[in-house]
């Protein structure tokens, strides 16, 4: 479909937005499309409707819906079945939000929604209620200076996180301001920007970006990936980039059913992260949003993927299964159990090939 485009537009992070596949005309000219997916796609409509950039659509398998590229971009009818347990905002950060846009749960940590669009829609979303809008824009300058407001306000505040939606869609500019206007604050010792962009858009990640974003260091990025095949070597290059210029990397992933959930594809994406300078920081158990009971494994899985990771491969390679507790009530971390029993200072433990060794205190 674009084999006329020259690399230079290509390689145009506007050009990438500008074109992507939002139509089921358009898609169906590119993927052998299911049943499912077809009336999926018709079906999403209004927030988190279908946008894929060309640059996401390469990297997909035309003819298989099982692809795990495919799986993550592309709506399913199944979206549209809601259960019982499943929320709106599962993690009640609406509750949690003390002015608009700025959550804040832990005690020196807080949550900064900068924008409600990404380059590309994950259909797993836990915030499919916020994001999605066809207009790119920012959080008007009202609602961040209440947000900034808010954290000089609370001196507790050490630690901010940039989210969205994905911050890295706003222009260099944009987002200069509102990390200015941030670390400008003298007890907030670092802050955090979270995307998926490095991933479903790498050539956002330009060299003026990332002059832009080492003024603000000590700045660390969490980078969303959920499958190997993610780690191209155009996402590398992105991934060097921004780890070249001295900025520490991290990645957050999802535990999606038919996508991650088995311990090979697991260890395999850790090993790719490494090779690009990121370091795995968390597992997530998929969010009971509604619309993606089809995504959701057992909490068994995740702890099954841990066990197969622990002493089996580096410790760096080794993130953390986190629960993100309904209602609100933060991460908690979820893992095997390796401690048998402790009385009087005697524990007796279990190592990852199932050994048994006491250790007296």
């Amino acid at each position: 479909m674009w084999k006329d485009v020259d690399e230079e537009t290509w390689e145009d992070w506007h050009w990438q937005l500008k074109n992507r596949i939002h139509t089921l005309d358009t898609i169906s000219k590119i993927l052998v499309l299911t049943p499912q997916e077809e009336e999926g796609i018709k079906k999403s409509n209004g927030r988190l409707s279908m946008a894929i950039t060309p640059y996401w659509l390469t990297l997909m398998d035309p003819n298989d819906p099982e692809c795990p590229i495919r799986r993550q971009a592309i709506p399913l009818a199944e979206e549209f079945h809601f259960n019982n347990n499943e929320f709106v905002d599962p993690c009640a950060e609406d509750r949690d939000a003390p002015v608009n846009g700025l959550v804040h749960r832990y005690p020196d940590r807080v949550l900064l929604l900068a924008t409600d669009q990404c380059a590309m829609y994950c259909r797993h979303c836990t915030r499919r209620r916020l994001v999605g809008e066809k207009q790119v824009h920012s959080l008007n300058s009202k609602t961040i200076d209440s947000a900034v407001d808010y954290i000089k306000s609370n001196k507790k505040i050490r630690d901010v996180l940039i989210s969205g939606g994905d911050p890295l869609m706003l222009e260099d500019d944009e987002l200069e301001a509102i990390l200015k206007k941030v670390s400008d604050i003298p007890h907030v010792e670092f802050l955090r920007i979270g995307t998926r962009v490095p991933v479903t858009l790498p050539h956002r990640v330009t060299p003026a970006l990332v002059a832009m974003l080492k003024k603000y260091a000590p700045l660390w990025v969490s980078i969303h990936f959920n499958h190997p095949k993610e780690v191209s070597k155009r996402c590398k290059l992105a991934c060097d980039m921004l780890a070249d210029s001295g900025i520490p990397l991290g990645s957050q992933t999802v535990l999606l059913k038919g996508i991650n959930d088995k311990p090979y594809i697991m260890r395999k994406l850790m090993h790719e992260l490494l090779k690009v300078r990121v370091r795995p920081y968390y597992i997530y158990q998929c969010d009971p949003v509604r619309g993606t009971a089809h995504f959701r494994t057992p909490v068994a899985v995740g702890i099954n993927i841990i066990e197969k990771l622990r002493g089996f491969t580096s410790g760096y390679a080794v993130p953390t299964y986190v629960v993100d507790a309904p209602g609100g009530g933060g991460k908690i971390p979820v893992g095997p159990n390796y401690l048998i029993s402790q009385d009087k200072g005697k524990h007796v433990l279990r190592n990852y090939k199932g050994k048994i060794y006491t250790y007296v205190e």
